[in-house]
């Protein structure tokens, strides 16, 4: 959950018409807001091991084509993340479209989470809402006014609050099991990382690795980020050249669809992991990454501790036992490289057959 709160390079943000999406869901939801006039979308993957649980995206798009693919991708990585990560949930994802460039306040924007909370309770249970791109968990508080299907809500309304820190927890456990595997050592005192997009999530890395003794390059579209990059002693740059940085980890935590066949080939970096969801733009890119060399960690491994901690809601919260879960996407991906080495596969192709695998169970 929430991985992409940060802020994506613009030519990143919607590669469409190379790759196109496949549909392979169980109910796919598409509404007009009768307060805000604004489209909901809702996917619904999975609910084979429970209820699909995944975030309300808030994002502007100037294609409704790109939107509904949004939410056909990632209510997919959702079904694959919670399988992975062994959790009684199934795949799911909402998407409130707006103009592009357009931030919703004040009234506009409560219709808006209105009208998502109709489309969510319209599924009766089959989705359950959670904060992710352009929402916060104030937000959830307007959706559960219109359904109860909703997760991290605020802490004093018995939710466990603001996702963020856990996938940032998980991100950073997930950097460590690769550096063990690709230098030996899951220490990142003198190792190198470029954090790319620093939301709520990004940020929270970048200060994760950097309490750790990594030397960190940061960036992020919005300028004002460089003040986090002064305050970390960290290096700055625009979110295409830290994506291509000589670094030893480069660490996506923007939006999806960063790797693909034309960025790959620059990068400069013995491994890939972060917190953006469908990080890359098709899956034959895993090929290439692993061609290169590049350990990659699998997105929907890698960005788990959100959905980790909101789980725990289902069964009374407990944060200490929310963090032990989330350390453990460590060694969920050092099973998956295990599994990857053996079968002289990809660790994308290791991590679908663990989902699978436990899906089909």
């Amino acid at each position: 959950m929430t991985p992409g709160r940060g802020r994506a390079p613009a030519a990143a943000a919607n590669r469409t018409d190379s790759y196109p999406e496949t549909l392979d869901h169980e109910d796919v939801v598409v509404r007009r807001g009768r307060r805000s006039g604004l489209y909901t979308f809702v996917a619904v993957h999975s609910t084979i091991r429970g209820p699909s649980l995944g975030g309300c995206r808030m994002w502007g798009y100037s294609d409704a084509r790109d939107a509904l693919r949004d939410a056909l991708r990632l209510s997919r990585a959702m079904t694959f993340k919670s399988a992975v990560a062994d959790l009684p949930l199934g795949g799911g994802k909402g998407v409130i479209m707006t103009a592009p460039g357009v931030a919703l306040h004040g009234e506009l924007r409560t219709a808006a989470l209105l009208d998502f909370g109709d489309t969510v309770e319209s599924l009766g249970g089959r989705y359950i809402s959670a904060e992710d791109v352009g929402t916060s968990s104030r937000d959830m508080r307007l959706i559960a006014q219109r359904t109860r299907h909703v997760a991290g809500l605020p802490v004093r309304m018995g939710g466990s609050g603001d996702p963020s820190p856990f996938t940032a927890l998980g991100v950073e456990s997930a950097i460590r099991a690769c550096c063990e595997r690709a230098f030996g050592s899951s220490s990142l005192r003198g190792r190198s990382v470029a954090v790319v997009g620093l939301g709520h999530v990004g940020s929270r890395v970048a200060k994760r690795c950097g309490r750790a003794g990594a030397r960190l390059v940061l960036g992020d579209i919005d300028p004002g980020k460089r003040r986090l990059a002064e305050e970390l002693g960290a290096d700055w740059l625009e979110p295409a050249a830290a994506l291509e940085a000589e670094v030893d980890v480069v660490a996506p935590c923007a939006l999806g669809g960063v790797l693909d066949h034309v960025t790959v080939p620059r990068l400069r970096c013995r491994i890939v992991a972060g917190a953006a969801n469908n990080q890359l733009a098709d899956e034959s890119v895993a090929d290439l990454l692993s061609a290169r060399e590049i350990l990659w960690a699998p997105d929907f491994v890698a960005n788990a501790g959100g959905i980790i901690n909101i789980a725990e809601e289902q069964r009374g919260y407990d944060a200490a036992a929310a963090r032990r879960r989330v350390r453990r996407i460590g060694e969920i991906l050092l099973e998956i490289f295990d599994r990857a080495a053996a079968a002289g596969a990809t660790p994308l192709a290791a991590a679908m057959d663990l989902a699978r695998t436990r899906l089909e169970g």
